[in-house]
């Protein structure tokens, strides 16, 4: 009984079962208590020269969770540290970069308010909130300080270059929130509850962050002096629009190199797709040289594995659980599952019987089977008097129903992923339909094991089908905004290709689709479409002012906002790029593939959206676009500049009096 459960002769190997209270496992005192198991079990390890592993569910759940605060703080630090430092890089005003540092503050401040007043736990997610807020705040920072410097190098009055940065590209910004805020909001349909608690608290956050930007930025910069020449010299940065001269230059002379490329990109990540799998591990999200994992693949390879499988047999009889016949159905069901390579022999009231006959003839080995069906009777009412741990309930209670009609097994399963996973559950289902038919039998099979495996697959489909409502209530956000059903279309093109490519990637590298990963593309989608949403509002705009001419309007457009969708870009480059430090795999992997996807829809929407409004102007470009569904005034028309300016309190007592 012991054989394979307890010990492993040839290995000199054994195990300790230590069963944890359900009430302590769910409060902060877990830790203190898995912490002080583990180092008196150091201690004696080390008095007695014994080499000791670790693993199970809540001792894995206790560490991870450790690892989580300490990266949370690293995460934090590092995204100030790289945004400040790109900020004043391409600024040049510690003045600027403070005040910028100062509104994400406030909504890092709010986000983790909210986490505490809906009740919500720090988690392998919501850690990740404060970094990425500081990440995905600072573009609209960006995109209002640029505007308000290139308003005030055209006309050198302050508050006049302050209102014309909230009327042009306020409404843009508060899309260009909604739509991020709706990428993560859609993880609220999914069936987890720590991704929902994450998109609930996410897209509130987000959202929080423009209401704070478009109050504090303005409110600020009126009460400090006029940007000086040092301030304003990022608008001539030779490389950045070098940079953007070339692209122009591009878009105007070499469209169809473009969409060759395009059309070649989309084909070979049509491939990389077909390559993509989709798994996962219980600890997958940890690198294998971590000793939780390298502990949990000890115990795997001794006494194969620690996740549970328990298969619950419905007899449909009162009475007939403990049947004779039924027993050895069940030692039939145990050998041909445990022929498995990945499956233990189980524990259940047959091995409990088992163990009771083979006691009963002085422990002799060959009389560890079942016994005749007088001597299981004698043995049973011995077994049913024994208590387990003194708890005054009988060791049968853990197998067998009070009716006797419901009888469990329990097995143990190694970490196989969800791929092998999937081949093991059909393995398993077929065994037990051999030996328990339906029309006799109910049985269940369930345990940690199957609710993982489970729990992913519908986890997966929860995600690609929120990543399509992303996608839907983006486009019907920018159709409410643009009026123009066909736009949307092709403004949709460009933030979709890089995803096909960082989906292709994950093929070619063998990276897998799991809960972790699929994340990518909601996420990046949110944030990637900012910068078309942008550029569209400032391109409707130049028509206006170019009397139509969409030639003049594109390039306009792509010089003005060129810079801002750069600046942005680098930022949350690296902002997310440092996620790839985390100890955490699928942490590092969606780190690395958003900023990548960032980066490649960056590209995307300076030279390919540009040059598919060239290219299908007439089509595309229709009365109902032109029409802004915000009214946009022209201040020059509307507002004397005299009336643009802060008065002093004297004078205005002065005319009061007058």
């Amino acid at each position: 009984v012991y054989q394979g459960t307890l010990i492993n002769k040839e290995t000199h190997t054994y195990t300790m079962f230590v069963t944890v209270n359900a009430d302590i496992m769910n409060s902060k005192a877990r830790v203190p208590l898995v912490m002080k198991v583990k180092d008196i079990c150091d201690q004696f390890g080390e008095k007695y020269n014994l080499n000791l592993k670790f693993s199970g569910l809540p001792y894995i759940r206790v560490v991870t969770a450790e690892m989580i605060k300490k990266e949370m703080n690293m995460f934090l630090l590092l995204s100030l540290f790289i945004t400040t430092l790109i900020l004043f890089l391409f600024f040049r005003s510690f003045k600027i970069v403070g005040f910028c540092m100062l509104v994400i503050g406030v909504s890092v401040v709010w986000a983790i308010g909210l986490m505490g007043i809906f009740g919500f736990k720090i988690t392998l997610l919501t850690a990740m909130l404060p970094p990425l807020l500081v990440v995905i705040g600072i573009p609209n920072s960006v995109f209002m300080v640029n505007k308000f410097h290139s308003e005030y190098v055209i006309h050198s009055n302050k508050i006049k270059a302050l209102q014309r940065m909230i009327r042009k590209i306020g409404n843009a910004t508060f899309l260009t929130n909604l739509t991020t805020a709706s990428g993560f909001a859609t993880f609220t349909v999914t069936s987890s509850q720590i991704l929902k608690e994450f998109g609930i608290v996410t897209s509130l956050s987000i959202m929080m962050v423009f209401f704070i930007s478009i109050i504090l930025v303005p409110c600020i910069f009126s009460f400090l002096s006029p940007p000086n020449t040092k301030q304003t010299k990022h608008l001539e940065n030779k490389f950045v629009n070098t940079l953007i001269g070339k692209m122009t230059s591009v878009v105007l002379n070499h469209r169809t190199i473009i969409y060759t490329i395009a059309t070649i990109s989309i084909l070979l990540g049509a491939y990389g797709i077909n390559k993509m799998q989709s798994t996962g591990y219980m600890l997958d999200d940890l690198p294998e040289d971590n000793k939780l994992v390298k502990d949990l693949r000890f115990f795997e390879h001794h006494f194969k594995g620690l996740m549970p499988l328990e298969i619950m047999i419905d007899t449909k009889s009162k009475n007939k659980a403990l049947n004779l016949s039924t027993l050895r159905k069940m030692e039939i069901l145990n050998d041909s599952i445990h022929s498995s390579p990945y499956i233990s022999t189980s524990l259940s009231a047959s091995t409990a019987i088992k163990f009771a006959h083979q006691a009963f003839y002085n422990g002799k080995e060959e009389y560890f089977k079942l016994p005749n069906n007088n001597t299981k009777n004698f043995l049973l009412s011995y077994i049913s008097k024994s208590q387990l741990n003194g708890s005054g309930s009988s060791h049968l209670n853990a197998f067998v129903d009070s009716t006797k009609q419901f009888i469990r097994m329990s097995f143990r399963i190694k970490d196989i992923g969800t791929k092998k996973m999937a081949d093991t559950e059909a393995f398993v289902k077929d065994k037990i339909e051999q030996i328990f038919p339906d029309s006799k039998y109910r049985v269940i099979t369930t345990g940690s094991s199957v609710l993982f495996f489970k729990g992913t697959q519908y986890l997966v489909k929860n995600l690609a089908i929120s990543l399509m409502l992303a996608i839907f209530l983006i486009a019907c956000f920018m159709a409410w905004m643009f009026s123009s059903k066909r736009m949307v279309l092709v403004a949709l093109i460009p933030n979709i290709i890089p995803l096909i490519l960082t989906a292709a990637l994950m093929g070619y590298f063998g990276i897998p689709i799991k809960a972790s990963t699929i994340l990518i593309f909601s996420i990046a989608f949110g944030i990637s479409v900012d910068d078309t949403i942008h550029y569209l509002a400032k391109y409707r705009q130049e028509l206006q002012a170019t009397d139509w001419n969409v030639h003049s309007s594109v390039i306009l457009a792509l010089r003005e906002t060129g810079q801002s969708m750069m600046y942005t870009s680098v930022i949350l480059f690296f902002g997310f790029a440092i996620f790839g430090l985390s100890g955490f795999g699928g942490t590092a992997s969606l780190g690395i593939l958003v900023s990548i996807t960032l980066l490649s829809a960056m590209i995307s929407n300076l030279i390919l959206l540009p040059s598919l409004l060239l290219t299908l102007d007439k089509l595309i470009t229709n009365k109902s676009f032109k029409e802004p569904l915000f009214q946009i005034y022209d201040e020059e028309e509307d507002i004397e500049l005299e009336f643009l300016k802060i008065e002093s309190k004297e004078k205005i007592e002065e005319s009061e009096t007058v």
